[in-house]
C-alpha cells in the first residue's frame, strides 16, 4: 500500500522536521505520474522517474541504460582527432608515452586505464603521479622533466593540465608533444598542447559532465579505432575495452560528477564488470574493505574510493595506480593492505581536523561561504573535511592548510553555487598562485597573507547564488509508503533507477505513522530500529550517526508518539536471506 497525502504543498504537512527541514515533493505533475505509472510501475517509482525528467516513452531505456545507445563519436570533442593520431604514431613507432596523472581517484583511474590500454596494444607507457604535499596539483616542470629523462617524447596529462600554462610551455620548449585529457574548466587561454577537454570554451560536444576517466575512455575508444583502421590488429588481439569499465565507474562515482546520460551508462556497465572481479587490484581492495555483497555506486564512493585516495593523501601518490595496473595477485594484496592502513590513519587525522574546523566555522558570522584555516593541518584530508562542513552548514566551504607562509585550500559546494568558477575568477584576479576545479569541488594555493583577500573574493562571487537558496532547507521526497509497502520487490524496481550519486539522487520516501518497536545504539553512534505501521507491517531501519541528534533521541524514546520518517531503501542481505532496510535521513512528529 502507498500513501500520498498533500497538505499545504508539503509532504505530510512537515514544515519543519526534527532536523529543521521542510519536506517537499520532488515532482508535482500528477498527470505525468499517471502516464508513467501506466507502464506497469508502482506509483512511487513513477514519481521518481518523472522527477528525473523521464516520460512514458523513455521508461524502458532509462531502466536499462545501454552504453551502445549512449556512447557518442569521440571525435566530437575538440582536439580528439589529432590527439589520437599522435598517440597512434607513438605506439607504432615504439615511442615511450608518458602519462602524467593526478593523485585522486579520477586521476588514478584515468592513468591506469590509459597505461593499461597502451601496454595491451603493444605500446610502452610510463606513469608519473605527483606528490600532493611536495609538488601540488597538476603538471610541473620537474615532473614533466622526469618523464623526459625516462625517454618520453609525448606526454598525456590526465585529470589535470587544462590550466598548466607555464609547465606545458616548458615541456614544449624541451620538444615534448603534450596531450591534455581533462575535464576541469580551463581559462580563456589554453596551454600549448592538444587539449581534449569537453569544458573548454570552444568545445560543442555537450560532454562537459564527464569525469576525466570518462574523457580518457573516449580517447581510448577513438585511439583503438585509429589503430584498427591502420591494420594494427592484423597481427595482435584487439583489447576488450569494456573490460576496463570498472575503472571508469570508480573514477566517475568518486569525482562526484552527475550520474546522468553517458555517465550513468558508464557506471551501470562498470559496476557489472567490477562484480566479475577481473581487476586483481580492485578485487584485493574489495577484500580488505570487507565488501562481501554485490557492488554498487555506494561501495565505489565510500569503500573503495577513499582507500585509493588514501595513498595520495598521506604521501604515497602512486599506490593507487600501481594497485589498478598490477596483474600480480600477491602484489595487489600487499598494496591493498597498505592503502587500508593509510585510510585508517587518514580517518584519525580527519576527525581531529573536523572538530577544529567546526569550532572555527561556528564562531564565524554566516555568509555565502565558510573558509577555515589551520597551521599544521594535513593538506591531504582538507577536501574531506570541507565535505563534512558542507553537510553540517549547507553552504560552500573551503578548508585551508597553512605551512611555511603558503595556504593550500580545498573546497566543496552545494548545487547552484559554482565554486570552480569562483576560484578561477580569483586566479584571474591575481590572488592565487594556482587554482581550479569544477562547480562542486575546487582547490587553490595562495600566499598565506592573502588568504583573507581570497575569502572575500569567493564570498563576493558566490553570494548571489547562495543567497537564492531558500533559507529553510528542503528535503525532496519521491513518495510516501506504509511500512508493509517497503518490500524486496519495490526495492528491486528502485535499484533500476540507479546508480545513485551526484545528479541522480537516490529516491527518498516517507514512511508514515511509524511506531518504534525497538531501537538501540550500535557502532559509532548509529541507531538501529524496527518500525511498525498502522497496519502492523514492520521494517528494519538504521539512522547513521544520529545517536546524539534530535532524530536519534526521538527514535530512542520508548513509547513515544508516532513518527513520519524520511529515508531510502537498501538491500538487507544476511545469511542468504534478502530483506529491506530503511536508511533514515530525517524524522518528524506525526500529527495527533
Amino acid at each position: 500500500m502507498t500513501a500520498h497525502p498533500h497538505v499545504g504543498g508539503t509532504v505530510l504537512g512537515v514544515e519543519r522536521s526534527l532536523s529543521g527541514q521542510q519536506w517537499c515533493w520532488r515532482v508535482a505533475d500528477e498527470r505525468a505520474v499517471r502516464a508513467v505509472a501506466q507502464r506497469g510501475l508502482p506509483d512511487v517509482v513513477a514519481r521518481a522517474l518523472v522527477a528525473r525528467g523521464i516520460g512514458p516513452d523513455e521508461v524502458e531505456g532509462y531502466l536499462s541504460p545501454s552504453l551502445r545507445a549512449s556512447l557518442p563519436d569521440p571525435l566530437v570533442v575538440r582536439d580528439m582527432a589529432p590527439a589520437v593520431g599522435r598517440l597512434a604514431d607513438a605506439i607504432a613507432g615504439d615511442e615511450l608515452i608518458g602519462v602524467f596523472g593526478d593523485y585522486d581517484v579520477d586521476g588514478a583511474t584515468s592513468a591506469a586505464l590509459l597505461s593499461r590500454y597502451i601496454q595491451a596494444v603493444g605500446g610502452r607507457a610510463r606513469v608519473y603521479v605527483p606528490d600532493r604535499l611536495t609538488e601540488g596539483y597538476g603538471p610541473s616542470a620537474p615532473g614533466l622533466g622526469s618523464l623526459r629523462q625516462a625517454g618520453a617524447r609525448v606526454v598525456v596529462t590526465v585529470d589535470c593540465g587544462a590550466t598548466a600554462l607555464e609547465p606545458l610551455a616548458q615541456a614544449r620548449a624541451w620538444g615534448l608533444d603534450v596531450v591534455v585529457v581533462d575535464h576541469h574548466l580551463p581559462g580563456p587561454r589554453l596551454p600549448d598542447a592538444l587539449v581534449v577537454d569537453p569544458n573548454r570554451l570552444d568545445d560543442s560536444s555537450a560532454l562537459g559532465q564527464l569525469a576525466a576517466v570518462g574523457v580518457t575512455f573516449l580517447l581510448v575508444v577513438a585511439l583503438n579505432r585509429v589503430l584498427r583502421e591502420r591494420g594494427w590488429f592484423a597481427a595482435r588481439a584487439e583489447p576488450d575495452l569494456l573490460g576496463w569499465l570498472d575503472l571508469v565507474a570508480l573514477g566517475t562515482v568518486c569525482d562526484v560528477v552527475p550520474l546522468v546520460g553517458l555517465n550513468r551508462a558508464l557506471v551501470t556497465q562498470g559496476i557489472k564488470v567490477l562484480g566479475r572481479r577481473r581487476n586483481v587490484g580492485l578485487a584485493a581492495l574489495a577484500d580488505v574493505a570487507r565488501l562481501d555483497e554485490r557492488p554498487g555506486a555506494y561501495h565505489l564512493g565510500y569503500l573503495l574510493g577513499p582507500r585509493i585516495n588514501a595513498g595520495g593523501r598521506l604521501g604515497e601518490p602512486d599506490l593507487g595506480v600501481r594497485l589498478l595496473t598490477t596483474e600480480d595477485a600477491d602484489e595487489a594484496r600487499r598494496i591493498a593492505a597498505r592503502l587500508d592502513a593509510a585510510n585508517a590513519e587518514r580517518r584519525a587525522i580527519e576527525e581531529t581536523i573536523v572538530a577544529q574546523a567546526l569550532e572555527q566555522a561556528d564562531a564565524q558570522p554566516p555568509g555565502a561561504i565558510t573558509v577555515v584555516a589551520g597551521e599544521g593541518w594535513h593538506a591531504g584530508v582538507i577536501g574531506i573535511v570541507a565535505s563534512r562542513l558542507v553537510e553540517r552548514l549547507r553552504r560552500p566551504a573551503v578548508v585551508v592548510a597553512v605551512e611555511g607562509g603558503i595556504a593550500k585550500g580545498s573546497g566543496r559546494s552545494v548545487p547552484g553555487a559554482d565554486l570552480g568558477a569562483a576560484v578561477l575568477h580569483a586566479r584571474q584576479a591575481g590572488l592565487l598562485m594556482s587554482g581550479g576545479g569544477h562547480p562542486m569541488a575546487a582547490g587553490f594555493t595562495c600566499a598565506a597573507d592573502r588568504l583573507y583577500e581570497v575569502a572575500e573574493a569567493l564570498e563576493r562571487q558566490l553570494a548571489p547564488a547562495v543567497g537564492a537558496i531558500p533559507p529553510t532547507p528542503t528535503l525532496g521526497l519521491d513518495g510516501a509508503l506504509t511500512p508493509e509497502a517497503a518490500s524486496v520487490d519495490l526495492h528491486g524496481l528502485v535499484e533500476r533507477l540507479g546508480p545513485f550519486g551526484a545528479g541522480n539522487a537516490e529516491p527518498r520516501f516517507a514512511l508514515v505513522d511509524c511506531r518504534i518497536v525497538r531501537a538501540d545504539v550500535v557502532g559509532t553512534g548509529h541507531v538501529r530500529c524496527i518500525f511498525a505501521g498502522p497496519r502492523q507491517g514492520r521494517v528494519k531501519a538504521i539512522a547513521f550517526r544520529h545517536a546524539e541528534t534530535a532524530i536519534g533521541r526521538a527514535l530512542l524514546e520508548r513509547g513515544g508518539p508516532p513518527l513520519h520518517l524520511a529515508g531510502t531503501l537498501r538491500a538487507d542481505r544476511w545469511r542468504g536471506e534478502e530483506g529491506v532496510l530503511f536508511v533514515v535521513d530525517d524524522a518528524a512528529q506525526a500529527a495527533p
